[in-house]
């Protein structure tokens, strides 16, 4: 048995004497420290053991180890100076590493209950390695972590030469001098570097026995210091992140203590650093209990919370949240959004919502499909008046594509970031309508209890689209020949006039000039919209456009029904063709729409079966050429009879003009030529 005396009460001396009150062939004859209440003192006494103030004083019997762990450089050398060299005094390092080494692992030995698998366990689990030898030289024991190092097995070392395992191994030496030697570098056979720490191992009766190693891989130690370098630069990157929010932040310890604060915080609620740093979690709180005692309380998220807080009790809304690490309780973070720019965001949001229902124009010219050149003369025109601030009037049958021809002008506009409002002139009564365009003052009706503004106020700076024109009463008219004349409004019930500056689109599908003669429109108006009239052409005018027009409405309607049709046969265009659309583009995507809704679910291609015959009433020429598609008749000759019936409207449509006709059929003017001789038509 070998005795040992602990020189130190505190934590770390409480660590060694547990650790040796266990041990079979150590025991602990003393233990000093002038704290005689420290840790150490008081189960020194619990377990009988000696206790003294001074190691002077533990004299009574021989002393074999000495654990200084009173940190204390000086106290290393006295007590080096003052037993005998036989005596090993072992220094605080080595004490620290073992305190250090049982704080890490000891979740381990509390779920062990045999101390030799204790041991065991702390042996093989810490990062340091640890070999020791006996006196033959032979490695008696190794751990894992020195295994790894060593690039040898547990197995493979133990009971062999010290030199087999490690040539540089200094332990012999050290068994042979009974020295102890700290912190010293060595180069392995690995490659790996290591500082290691070596000590004599001596028995009860003084024998030096063996000489144990612990040694640490310095790469490991490197590779900590960058971890700590990284995690220095995230929490760089944190702080800045904090320090830049423009929400308050404040972070409170585990008893509600303030710990941090960002700038944002004492902007909103009016406090300094000094006022909330250290002071309780109350302090920034106007009415009501502290959020963060509460998270802290409960454990819990704490969010939207409404509050008043600082001097000037500014309404805030709070978010808490507590911080627990490793399942400590290490404090709360809150986050305290000001109210006040909540609800000005709040009103610029409702403001943006205003706008976008009013202002997003939803096509541009790159939504206008088509390539036939009466088409393309409407889309010069149109793009032309998007230069201009000039009115434009689109005039075309229903269907034609006005309202959008209006919203691609304004697209295309200097207008384009402001309002583009739409009015449909035909859906309001007089009454309403004049309410909706010219706005009332309060007053003006028995249940107006508020003003309102009209739709050209809404428009001002933007574009205002006037569908359906034509169907204006002569009131309704007049008052609109004003605005166009004097660029001002004024309400109805209203005395004072209110400048505008608003880009008129106008569209009509009536005859304005048979209107005019009827007396149902104003002739100083019809000559006042009428500066910049653009003709849009009806499809029949331009069938060769439909095959491009199908394929855009396929891939909206395949939207809509969430369908994948791809194209249409080519039967299904000539039948198509062969149709004059009175609704023009609007009756041709009711026509697909139908189709596409009863074809079955596998089929990919619209043929002329899909397409619902009985919506396509064309005079008996063009029904009886479509009906004929259905007969039992030969491939070819049902084409053939197609091919004439084309040949034969178009060339009715056209007025005999041939080139016309090559043009709205897409071929060239040889091929109808050939195709007129081929049926006898030429």
């Amino acid at each position: 048995m070998q005795n040992v005396l602990i020189v130190g009460g505190g934590s770390g001396g409480s660590a060694i004497l547990n650790l040796l009150l266990e041990s079979e062939y150590l025991t602990v004859v003393g233990v000093v420290d002038k704290d005689l209440k420290a840790p150490a003192p008081q189960t020194a006494r619990e377990n009988g053991i000696p206790v003294f103030t001074d190691f002077t004083e533990a004299t009574g019997d021989r002393v074999d180890i000495v654990f200084n762990v009173t940190g204390n450089g000086r106290m290393q050398q006295e007590l080096v100076n003052y037993f005998p060299a036989e005596s090993v005094v072992i220094p605080g390092s080595i004490a620290t590493v073992l305190f250090k080494l049982l704080t890490e692992k000891e979740h381990f030995i509390t779920r062990l209950s045999e101390e030799a698998h204790k041991t065991n366990t702390i042996f093989n689990s810490i990062e340091e390695g640890m070999i020791g030898i006996d006196k033959k030289r032979k490695v008696t024991f190794i751990n894992k972590s020195a295994a790894r190092m060593t690039g040898v097995s547990v197995e493979e070392a133990l009971g062999k030469p010290i030199y087999e395992v490690i040539p540089e191994s200094s332990l012999p030496r050290i068994m042979e001098s009974g020295r102890t030697e700290i912190n010293k570098k060595l180069q392995l056979g690995t490659g790996i570097s290591i500082v290691s720490s070596r000590f004599p191992m001596i028995d009860e009766q003084g024998e030096v026995f063996g000489a144990v190693s612990v040694f640490k891989d310095i790469t490991e130690v490197v590779t900590l210091a960058e971890e700590i370098t990284n995690m220095k630069e995230i929490q760089t990157m944190l702080e800045a992140i904090i320090q830049s929010s423009d929400d308050a932040i404040s972070v409170v310890d585990e008893n509600g203590n303030g710990l941090l604060i960002n700038p944002a915080y004492t902007r909103i609620t009016g406090l300094e650093t000094e006022a909330v740093i250290g002071q309780p979690a109350t302090a920034d709180i106007t009415e009501g209990e502290s959020m963060h005692m509460k998270a802290l309380q409960q454990r819990k998220p704490i969010r939207g919370v409404n509050m008043k807080v600082g001097p000037a009790k500014r309404d805030v809304i709070v978010n808490v949240a507590p911080i627990i690490v490793g399942g400590k309780l290490k404090g709360s973070v809150g986050v305290i959004h000001d109210m006040t720019e909540i609800r000005t965001l709040m009103k610029e949001l409702d403001r943006a919502r205003s706008i976008i229902r009013t202002l997003e124009t939803k096509y541009t010219f790159n939504d206008i499909i088509g390539q036939s050149a009466e088409l393309q003369l409407s889309l010069q025109q149109a793009k032309l008046a998007a230069e201009t601030q000039a009115i434009v009037l689109l005039r075309g049958e229903s269907g034609t594509g006005k309202e959008l021809f209006a919203h691609a002008i304004h697209s295309a506009s200097g207008r384009k970031f402001n309002k583009f409002i739409r009015v449909n002139c035909a859906a309001l009564t007089e009454e309403l309508l004049e309410t909706e365009l010219f706005g009332f003052e309060e007053g003006a009706f028995d249940h107006s209890r508020s003003s309102r503004k009209g739709m050209f106020e809404e428009a001002d700076n933007g574009s205002i689209f006037l569908d359906e024109i034509g169907e204006l009463s002569l009131a309704a008219q007049a008052k609109l020949l004003r605005v166009l004349e004097e660029h001002e409004v004024l309400r109805i019930g209203g005395t004072k006039p209110i400048p505008i500056n608003v880009r008129v689109i106008a569209a009509t599908n009536i005859n304005m000039e048979q209107a005019l003669l009827k007396g149902t429109f104003r002739e100083d108006l019809y000559y006042r919209l009428n500066r910049m009239p653009i003709h849009l052409p009806p499809l029949k005018k331009r069938k060769q456009d439909i095959p491009l027009i199908a394929d855009r409405l396929l891939l909206k309607l395949n939207q809509e029904y969430g369908r994948n049709i791809q194209a249409l046969s080519d039967r299904a265009v000539q039948l198509l063709k062969i149709y004059d659309w009175p609704g023009n583009v609007r009756e041709l995507e009711n026509v697909l729409s139908r189709a596409m809704i009863f074809m079955p679910a596998q089929e990919s291609i619209m043929t002329d079966r899909h397409i619902p015959l009985n919506m396509i009433k064309g005079d008996e020429k063009q029904q009886g050429a479509a009906l004929q598609l259905q007969t039992a008749v030969p491939l070819q000759e049902q084409m053939d009879t197609v091919e004439r019936r084309i040949l034969e409207h178009t060339m009715e449509e056209c007025e005999g003009n041939k080139t016309q006709a090559a043009r709205q059929l897409d071929i060239s003017l040889r091929s109808l030529y050939y195709k007129l001789e081929k049926h006898g038509l030429a």
